[in-house]
This record gives C-alpha cells, structure tokens and sequence, in this order.
C-alpha cells in the first residue's frame, strides 16, 4: 500500500522555473528524497523507490544536489581500510 502526498504550489511556478509541470513535480520528489536520505532518514534504496527509479541512478544523481553518496567519518573510513 502506498499513501499519496499532496502539495499546493503557485500554477506559475513550473515555468518560472523553465520547466513543465512533470519536471518540476520529478524534481521536487527528487529534492525531499535526497534531502531525507542527506539527513540519514532514509535509505538510499528507500529515497530510490520514493522517486521511482532504482538505487544506483538514485546515488548517480546526488551530485546534482552536492550530496555525497558515502558519508564516513574519518575514523570510519580508516577502520574500513584496516579491514579491506
């Protein structure tokens, strides 16, 4: 079962943004997914479904929100190369 997420935006907005109204919604999905997987909230595969694509595109395009695909910590990162 899926639940349905309304959102009232300016009918202006889309081609203020030189977009049409499928790219803009597209896009603002893409927004709260990466900003609540940016935010550990979700998964990636999670952000993914919510978007309606699969997880390697989902992580492919984070770039485009300046969004890093892997977020260590140093001392994460130095564990991870004492163990590979």
């Amino acid at each position: 079962m899926s639940l349905q997420l309304t959102i009232n935006y300016p009918e202006t907005l889309p081609d203020a943004l030189q977009q049409t109204q499928e790219q803009f919604e597209q896009e603002a999905k893409m927004a709260m997914a990466v900003k609540l997987f940016e935010m550990k909230r979700i998964s990636s595969g999670m952000a993914a479904t919510l978007v309606g694509t699969d997880r390697v595109s989902f992580l492919l395009n984070l770039h485009r929100y300046r969004v890093a695909m892997i977020d260590l910590t140093e001392e994460e990162l130095l564990s991870d190369l004492e163990n590979a």
